[in-house]
């Protein structure tokens, strides 16, 4: 213990061992130490040592420190201490006195560990192992120390722990840590752990990560909440941005509706904490993350639904009206409203219908617009303004003419401020930002819309006392040619040519003030500087719009007119190179990446999104119609013609094709419905058929009945009352006997299940203790089985004197059918009315055999019905009688278990006393001599 005492700082006699000497006396002691207390006092002074002596530390003691973790793990006080020391060894501090060269030295040293520790991937395993203990001193440290290789090493890492088995998850236990601690450094190590990994971020996702993370900003006050709150966002931004998998999941699981109270914002706005406003920036990122223009457009516009539907939108919108918001989250949740409504009419009308709580209350686009076009406002919140402007007016041609109607003469207002009045003031004012954009704004009002191209010809401008009013389009050329500001004219010559683009007749009108041309051909031809350059491709690209939509509706400036102008004043590989000039620039990749309007500073703020699309759609059909002679064109316009005609001949053979279609598809469902109905009528026809061959057959019998020979009408009328009288007790007998088979048939099917049930009773009960008393429910049931089958053959019995009588009746009713054809003597109808007679009675005896065998029947459903009732209670008492069985074959198997064990315990014991030495008597040796007593004492009595 002397030698710990001089380690932690005990001072002791003779020269002080060196700090590597130190180090490699306390790996020994680890390494070959038994007694536990010597390791862990080991290997809490090498914890001490780890940062000043961090090399040597981790040279010598790390594969020591790991064998730690893997023999030591009943010791929670030695796996901290080696825990922490390999945290010390991995983890680069940033220390606010390190100079640049020392924090690069240490950061060397973090990944130089890093990397020798996950060499062996077992050893990830083992953290993630550790994890798992609930001992605070062990899973703390764990946590961080897999933060830290993380943070050095983090694909590699990230590997490794995808493949672990259960990995992912026992990580994401560790938000369900009831110490905080744990908790906040698991979700440092979560958001470590789910950077750029998809795989990962499903796998969290998955884990219910989203509903744990939105529960945890619930609890800790959203947007009012700490640091936590800012680390959950962090960690939500990880799962959801690129991930268009986690995006879907989150929208399906209904969680856009748990943001929307993050964004309920009092009207008392002072005093916003620097962490509120972090917290709140970090919301709006994760809300934008949802419906970002690269997403999807379906994953989006679903998006975009359902944050309108659950009244997000219309929160986001209250922060845009409100008062003392700070500029950073103004900025945000103008930008994030932005993309919301990108797109999505049902979002876009919901914002134009958006007012200020001013008085009178005004637009909220219109109070943006006064916001970009006022110079003294942040540039980043212009930047802002412009974007939302812009995503109001994607694909949006209601609101593209709703925004040009308030610059026509007959819409205009004079007592309340429009936007088309606060574009045309940023068009023209001094300030080269607000000229630049206005432009693009009122460009995105033009775009993919040849209508509100057309409407805006018509805007006329008053530009001073006693002077004409001008035309919109003819000022900006006018502006253009006084030599202003680069960006000004850049922003003017974007919207012109936006504007005359696809549309011959705004082509027209430019072209048609004389000075536009010359203008546009001095700049292209002129070798300026590089500032200028732009400018010149600008120009170029405008001239070759005007003559790719030349419609030669002037005949000073049709398209071969041009051309050759092109060619004598600039030359055709001079203009293509000048026109080559805009997508050479350094900004306009920058912004053609995405549509936001991202800039550094007012300077860099020269290309729109959107226009750059259109110079990459222009600048290959413009190079080709520059190079194209006269001849060429003649020659595509023919072909032009000859397709157009093609086309239009397929196009009518086509809609003669679709009206054949039509036609046949109309034949053939008359066909079907004339089929049917022929299938109708032939059913009809055959019913009709035969209903007349039994008209007919019916004919011939009652033709023959009534005979040939009409001598007598007594004997006739006598013949037919005998014959009606004859087939009328026919009839009653065939129903009766068929009543009586049917209720035969009953009886023998009731008869058979009885007979089923009575056997099952018996067999059960043959087997149970209660055979006794069930025996006389047996002959019971015996007797009413044997009553029944007399029953049953008395029923038989009935049925053949029935036949028999029926048999009769129809024999005698034939005699008197052949007996029509002559004469009746008295004899024959004497002895047909005593037939008759006899039939009679024996018919009216029948029927009261037939009502005392219904009363029968009636008596035996009564017997059967108690005889089932019987038998319910049979099965009743044998349940329980087996129930009985079984407890009682339990229990005795529960003796006999007891039994085993105390045998088994007295065996025990004795062979303890043998090994003792104490003299047993073996159970064996007991039965022998208890034999040999029994024997002794039966020997004694025989000799008595």
């Amino acid at each position: 213990m002397n030698f710990f005492r001089g380690v932690m700082g005990g001072q002791a006699a003779g020269p002080q061992p060196s700090g590597a000497e130190t180090i490699q006396k306390l790996c020994d002691r680890v390494a070959s130490s038994t007694l536990l207390e010597d390791r862990r006092d080991a290997v809490r002074a090498l914890k001490s040592l780890s940062k000043k002596y961090r090399m040597e530390v981790g040279t010598q003691a790390m594969e020591h420190l790991i064998n730690i973790l893997q023999t030591d793990r009943s010791d929670s006080e030695i796996l901290g201490y080696a825990l922490d020391t390999l945290y010390n060894l991995i983890c680069n501090d940033e220390e606010e006195e390190q100079d640049e060269a020392m924090q690069k030295q240490s950061d060397d040293l973090g990944a130089q560990f890093t990397e020798q520790f996950i060499q062996d991937p077992e050893h990830i395993t083992l953290i993630l192992s550790l994890l798992e203990e609930f001992d605070f001193h062990v899973r703390w440290p764990g946590v961080k120390l897999l933060t830290a290789l993380l943070k050095n090493q983090g694909v590699q890492v990230q590997g490794i722990i995808l493949v672990s088995p259960m990995g992912v998850s026992r990580l994401m236990d560790l938000l369900a840590d009831s110490r905080e601690v744990i908790r906040n450094d698991g979700l440092l190590l979560l958001q470590q752990l789910t950077k750029s990994n998809a795989a990962i971020q499903k796998i969290v996702a998955f884990e219910s990560a989203f509903e744990r993370l939105l529960d945890i900003i619930t609890e800790e006050g959203s947007s009012d909440g700490g640091i936590v709150v800012e680390d959950c966002l962090l960690l939500l931004l990880n799962l959801l941005k690129n991930n268009s998998s986690n995006q879907n999941f989150f929208k399906e699981g209904s969680y856009i509706q748990r943001m929307k109270p993050w964004f309920e914002v009092g009207d008392d706005n002072s005093g916003w904490s620097a962490q509120k406003v972090t917290n709140l920036h970090l919301m709006l990122q994760l809300v934008r993350v949802m419906v970002s223009p690269v997403n999807s457009p379906g994953a989006s516009a679903s998006c975009q639904k359902s944050m309108y539907q659950c009244g997000l939108l219309q929160q986001l919108c209250t922060i845009l009206m409100a008062t003392g918001v700070p500029a950073d989250i103004l900025t945000e949740t103008i930008n994030t409203v932005s993309e919301v409504i990108r797109g999505s009419q049902v979002n876009q009308d919901y914002f134009a219908s958006v007012n200020a709580p001013s008085n009178p209350p005004r637009p909220a686009i219109v109070v943006l617009l006064m916001s970009m076009v006022n110079e003294r406002q942040p540039f980043v919140l212009r930047c802002a303004v412009l974007y939302c402007f812009q995503c109001f007016l994607y694909k949006n041609q209601k609101g593209q003419g709703e925004i040009v109607a308030t610059l026509l003469p007959s819409t205009i207002d004079a007592n309340s401020i429009s936007a088309g009045q606060l574009l045309c003031g940023g068009l023209f004012s001094a300030d080269s930002l607000s000229n630049w954009c206005a432009s693009v704004a009122l460009a995105h009002a033009l775009q993919d819309n040849l209508t509100q191209k057309e409407q805006l010809l018509r805007v006329q401008l008053a530009t001073s006392l006693g002077k004409p009013p001008v035309s919109l389009l003819q000022q900006c050329t006018n502006i253009l040619s006084q030599g202003s500001k680069v960006q000004t004219r850049v922003g003017l010559l974007m919207l012109l040519c936006t504007w005359i683009n696809n549309c011959p007749i705004a082509v027209t009108h430019f072209l048609h003030n004389q000075e536009n041309v010359p203008f546009l051909t001095a700049q292209i031809s002129e070798n300026l500087g590089e500032d200028e350059r732009l400018v010149q491709g600008l120009c170029a690209l405008l001239l070759g719009i005007c003559i790719f939509y030349n419609d030669n509706s002037l005949e000073n400036y049709t398209k071969d007119k041009l051309k050759q102008l092109i060619e004598k004043r600039i030359g055709k590989e001079n203009f293509v190179e000048k026109l080559g000039f805009i997508t050479k620039h350094e900004l306009y990749s920058r912004a053609a990446q995405k549509p936001q309007p991202v800039f550094l500073s007012p300077e860099q703020m020269l290309f729109d999104h959107e226009f750059t699309k259109l110079v990459k759609e222009l600048e290959g059909v413009i190079t080709k119609a520059v190079h194209k002679s006269s001849e060429d064109e003649k020659k595509e316009e023919d072909v032009k013609k000859t397709l157009e005609q093609h086309d239009n001949i397929v196009m009518q053979y086509k809609d003669l094709i679709r009206e054949q279609d039509t036609q046949i598809q109309e034949l053939k469902e008359q066909v079907a419905t004339m089929t049917s109905q022929s299938e109708q009528m032939q059913t009809t026809v055959t019913q009709q058929l035969s209903q007349i061959q039994q008209h007919k057959d019916q004919y011939n019998i009652i033709k023959l009945k009534l005979g040939k020979d009409s001598q007598s009408q007594a004997n006739s009328q006598a013949d037919s009352q005998v014959n009606g009288l004859q087939t009328e007790e026919l009839s009653q007998l065939r129903e009766d006997l068929e009543k009586l088979r049917q209720q035969h048939t009953l009886l023998q099917a009731q008869l058979s299940d009885k007979d089923a049930l009575i056997n099952t009773l018996r067999s059960e009960t043959a087997e149970g203790s209660a055979a006794s008393d069930n025996t006389e429910m047996l002959k019971e049931l015996d007797a009413l089985r044997s009553q029944v089958h007399s029953q049953a053959t008395e029923i038989d019995q009935m049925k053949t004197e029935r036949q028999e009588l029926l048999r009769k009746a129809e024999a005698a009713s034939s005699e008197a059918v052949s007996s029509s054809d002559g004469s009746l003597d008295a004899a024959k109808m004497a002895e047909v009315e005593s037939r008759l007679a006899a039939q009679t009675s024996e018919t009216e005896r029948l029927k009261e055999e037939s009502k005392s065998l219904s009363k029968s029947r009636v008596d035996l459903d009564q017997q059967l019905a108690a005889a089932t009732s019987t038998a319910a209670i049979l099965q009743t008492e044998k349940a329980q009688l087996q129930t009985e069985v079984q407890e009682s074959k339990k229990e005795q198997d529960d003796l006999l278990m007891l039994l085993a064990d105390q045998d088994q315990k007295i065996h025990s014991l004795k062979q303890k006393l043998k090994a003792l030495g104490e003299p047993v008597d073996d159970e064996d040796d007991l039965d022998a001599r208890d034999q040999t007593d029994d024997d002794e004492e039966d020997d004694d009595e025989d000799e008595d």
